[in-house]
């Protein structure tokens, strides 16, 4: 079963708030993924919301789900995209309902699965927004002179540097302790300048941290402690929380969101950022510097290559950028249009070495 990327924000379109009372079958299918697949919470609450959609459709007309053939669903493909759900919703909607009957078929309860050859309508894949190195410098280097509290912004910059240092996905970055133990979801290594993270499918991974984010992890947890003894928060785990608020609670995803839309706007930067853009980053540059597709992966935590090998678009990209500023023919007409004027100077980022998994 192909797992559903993460969803920046809010509830996709078309979807309800809250998911009803289920058939069985799925009830059965959703505690699968939860208990044995180890899905995120969030993700099986997708699949619960199109799957309900799944019974819905099979209701109206007037199918069992064991008894939903192709037909049905290229049917139901054609109607989603009448309706105007995007090429990628449809996908993600036909991914759930193929693990599910998957799974009946691996249960022997239906003899095929009428997904297996049913695609949605392509759409053109967008690259992921990642900056440039100039503009993630500018980020992570950014001191703000306006800000009440030095906590806060010894915290931010912590936070930035750890993001586009190391690459972590929100959820990782969250769930950071500030040392190690048996319910730690993850920490960082100070002496072995390494965190260690628990990521997608519950599994843990280390990555590198560099100077300049351990640099700032200093300044941080000089402060921290400030914060860390006021309210109940600050009792149980919620108080072994590497990033948390004034009240000593663990910060969420949204105020980290917010707080970095906040700061890379003060930085002088056009577009917002938000974390998983600072990943994006991380990946590129540091494909940029090194050309190690499987360092990447592993430092990205891709369980396969394919994932990861969108940044080898991102990478000819910044290529073609250097070959229309620096070539003496890329004026041609050809070329004319994609030529954009690069920085003044871009620092190539510090690229820490990983031995790839042979």
């Amino acid at each position: 079963m192909t797992q559903r990327p993460p969803i920046a924000s809010g509830v996709p379109e078309d979807r309800p708030a809250s998911v009803p009372e289920s058939h069985p079958l799925v009830e059965r299918y959703l505690e699968h993924v939860r208990v044995e697949k180890r899905l995120a919470s969030r993700t099986v609450e997708l699949y619960a919301l199109d799957l309900h959609k799944l019974e819905a459709n099979a209701r109206q007309a007037g199918v069992a789900l064991t008894e939903v053939h192709s037909t049905h669903m290229r049917r139901w493909v054609a109607q989603m995209h009448g309706a105007g759900r995007s090429g990628r919703g449809i996908a993600l909607i036909l991914s759930g309902w193929r693990g599910f009957y998957a799974w009946l078929g691996r249960e022997g309860l239906v003899p095929a699965n009428p997904v297996q050859d049913v695609r949605s309508p392509k759409v053109a894949k967008p690259l992921p927004k990642a900056l440039s190195v100039d503009e993630a410098v500018q980020l992570a280097s950014y001191q703000s002179d306006d800000e009440d509290d030095p906590h806060l912004e010894a915290r931010d910059q912590c936070i930035t540097e750890l993001l586009y240092g190391c690459g972590l996905r929100i959820g990782e970055l969250v769930g950071l302790d500030v040392r190690a133990s048996a319910q730690a979801r993850g920490w960082v290594d100070m002496d072995a300048a390494e965190a260690h993270v628990l990521g997608k499918g519950s599994k843990r991974r280390s990555v590198p941290v560099g100077r300049q984010a351990l640099q700032a992890l200093h300044a941080w947890l000089a402060l921290r402690g400030d914060w860390a003894g006021e309210g109940a928060a600050a009792e149980g785990a919620a108080g072994q929380a590497l990033f948390i608020s004034q009240r000593g609670a663990r910060l969420t995803p949204q105020h980290i969101r917010l707080r970095l839309k906040r700061r890379s706007l003060k930085a002088g930067l056009a577009t917002p950022v938000h974390p998983h853009m600072l990943r994006h980053s991380f990946a590129s540059h540091v494909l940029q510097s090194s050309g190690d597709l499987r360092a990447v992966q592993e430092l990205l935590g891709h369980a396969n290559i394919t994932t990861t090998q969108v940044y080898t678009r991102l990478d000819f990209q910044h290529l073609a950028k250097v070959y229309d500023a620096a070539h003496p023919r890329a004026t041609s007409a050809g070329v004319a249009s994609r030529a954009v004027p690069l920085p003044a100077t871009a620092p190539a980022p510090a690229v820490v070495k990983v031995k790839s998994k042979p």
